[in-house]
């Protein structure tokens, strides 16, 4: 049955509203942030706590009436299987009190056989749609061609074809779009229509548009063949992130260095411009140093942000999902949670969020109890400055060191632990259903390094940003509890032993020496519990806290900067008792909250929060007791 597609007129509203829509790795990110030039905002879609991307359309003639573009939730079909994919829906139909003037089908023009379905549940809707072609320059490279113009024709709506990141066809876009109530509307398909008759329709249109579909190249055959293995490839990917882990340091260090003397310098230089006191104190310790001994460890984060990026642009981390699916069926899971928790890596809460794209509910819960297990980049600064204090970096095998393995091997500790939790809960506490797993193969891809350069820029934003609130905050707070109640101390003792008496008599101390009937089984002491506590504002604290305890009154112009008074400070035993600890413990007030909206209960958060605390002090005391 054929129905007239009908739609509310839009011209009346100031401004335009359109939908991307499409599946995962269709380009539709891509072309989200070519229109908008990245100017994107992020909350929640109304009545749903699914987040929503939307950005203004860059229009190049200031007269034209804004647009407003909206990035759906990925999503194969309109037969919503998950929160995100119900979003979508939702949208489409107008359920969300938030009206469409027009909807953007954006598919892959090298896999439109598999994308075309999509596109005829979309027209079941009536609503003014297009069809955007992406990657046609790929499409044209392996080989395939494609009639646009009889597209167009067969599907009764316009066509565009592009190249997202190159700018190809994005005029002929800009254009399509100033006139949404000018689209033709192509007649409504009937929305019964059963997946095969979706797919018969498709094969039909893709016949008549005298389209010649690419074979897989020779190197893409070759490249599978290897990487998709179920030994080969995680062989590859092991000696990859070896490799990998290696780089961090020795790739790092002399930014990092330049920026740890840039902050040192400063400190010293500012200290000689302000008149010696309180006020000085708070500037030089509470802030510069504080907040600078974490910006040191930026080098760092920023190649872990960049090989994660790199990997997913070039198509690869599709496959690793593919290649992971085996281990994770084993632990209860699927695909799908690893690629939510490899964006823990990044921060756990992020890959909380990205749990809301896995359809079966036990999956997802599970998923967002063993998240914060993942080696979080807040992390990585104290893992880097404990190691570059304790571990020598000894060559072990060619250019691989001692410190570049110990980072790798904390790395495989946390995704060991995050499995293992994962089939605890998967076969004990958590129960229901699975579903199955489903994941396209993108084609292999060099990625726009421009492309990676702007989201490798956004991440450092947010650290920045973290930096400059969060920690900033915490840096002075901790400043605060550090310097007060002041101290009378007897005239001619030296800067050095009058800042010890007033650190042994600080509110921190007193906070400090509290927590050492929990803690000193670990080797830890008073400022260590100072730094543990703070670490719950962000992990990073630890590293700020350490900079201010152990910087005051220091006097040796020698010494290898905090690394050394460190080392100086700090047993190795307990150095290593606390890497553990920030392995298991969930020390991040963000991710409980953002755990505590997404199970929609406090029973979860507080369950993750007293179980990764257990386990970080039996891992810790462990440690501690055979390091001794």
């Amino acid at each position: 049955m054929v129905t007239t597609a009908e739609h509310r007129p839009a011209g009346t509203k100031s401004s335009r509203r359109f939908a991307l829509v499409g599946s995962p790795n269709s380009g539709k990110t891509t072309l989200f942030n070519a229109l908008t030039g990245l100017r994107a905002k992020t909350g929640n879609y109304p009545g749903v706590t699914v987040e929503r991307h939307s950005g203004a359309l860059r229009l190049e003639d200031p007269r034209q009436r804004p647009a407003e573009i909206v990035d759906l939730p990925g999503t194969y079909s309109l037969d919503a299987i998950s929160e995100d994919e119900a979003v979508t829906v939702r949208m489409l139909r107008g359920q969300l009190d938030e009206e469409l003037d027009a909807v953007l089908v954006v598919v892959d023009a090298t896999t439109l056989e598999r994308s075309l379905p999509l596109l005829a549940e979309v027209l079941t809707i009536g609503r003014p749609t297009a069809l955007v072609l992406t990657m046609i320059d790929e499409l044209r490279a392996r080989g395939g061609t494609i009639d646009v113009f009889e597209l167009r024709r067969c599907l009764g709506i316009p066509v565009v074809g592009i190249v997202g990141n190159k700018g190809v066809g994005l005029d002929d876009l800009k254009l399509l779009l100033a006139e949404p109530e000018g689209w033709p509307l192509a007649p409504a398909r009937e929305a019964h229509a059963t997946a095969d008759e979706r797919f018969a329709w498709a094969d039909d249109v893709l016949a008549r548009a005298s389209r010649e579909v690419p074979g897989d190249s020779r190197i893409t055959r070759r490249l599978d063949a290897l990487l998709l293995h179920p030994v080969l490839g995680p062989i590859v990917f092991l000696a990859f992130i070896t490799v990998f882990f290696q780089t961090v340091f020795s790739g790092a260090a002399p930014l990092m260095d330049a920026i740890d003397g840039l902050v040192g310098s400063t400190a010293d230089r500012v200290a000689t411009l302000l008149p010696a006191g309180l006020f000085s104190d708070l500037v030089c310790d509470g802030i510069i140093r504080g907040v600078g001994a974490v910006l040191v460890f930026l080098p760092q984060i920023v190649l872990l942000f960049a090989v994660i990026l790199f990997l997913e642009a070039s198509g690869y981390m599709a496959r690793a999902a593919f290649v992971v699916d085996r281990l994770m069926g084993f632990v209860g899971l699927e695909g799908r949670c690893f690629i939510a928790l490899l964006s823990s890596y990044a921060c756990a809460v992020p890959g909380i969020l990205a749990t809301r794209s896995i359809p079966s509910p036990r999956h997802r819960l599970v998923t967002i109890l063993v998240a914060p297990l993942t080696t979080c980049s807040a992390r990585m600064p104290v893992y880097a400055l404990l190691i570059a204090a304790f571990v020598e970096p000894t060559p072990v095998i060619g250019p691989l060191t001692a410190q570049g393995l110990a980072l790798l091997a904390l790395y495989f500790l946390g995704a060991f632990s995050t499995l293992l939790a994962a089939a605890l809960l998967g076969r004990g506490l958590v129960r229901g259903r699975s579903l199955p797993f489903y994941q396209e193969l993108p084609p292999y891809r060099w990625p726009s390094l421009r492309a990676i350069g702007q989201q490798i820029w956004q991440r450092v934003r947010i650290f920045l940003k973290r930096a400059g609130t969060v920690i900033l905050a915490a840096s002075i707070l901790l400043w605060a509890l550090l310097s007060f109640p002041r101290q009378d101390v007897p005239a001619g003792t030296t800067e050095e032993a009058r800042q010890q008496i007033v650190l042994e008599n600080s509110y921190a101390a007193s906070i400090g020496k509290a927590m050492e009937p929990v803690f000193a089984p670990l080797g830890f002491d008073w400022r260590i519990n100072v730094g543990l506590l703070g670490s719950f504002a962000a992990r990073e604290v630890m590293v700020s806290t350490l900079a201010q305890i152990y910087g005051r009154g220091d006097t040796d112009e020698t010494d290898e900067g905090l690394v050394g008074r460190v080392r100086e400070a700090m047993e190795p035993a307990t150095a290593f008792a606390l890497l553990v600890w920030f392995v298991y413990a969930l020390q991040c007030i963000s991710t409980i909250a953002v755990m505590r909206r997404e199970t929609g209960s406090w029973r979860w958060p507080l369950f993750a929060l007293v179980s990764m605390g257990v386990f970080g002090w039996v891992g810790g005391f462990v440690t501690y007791q055979l390091a001794s």
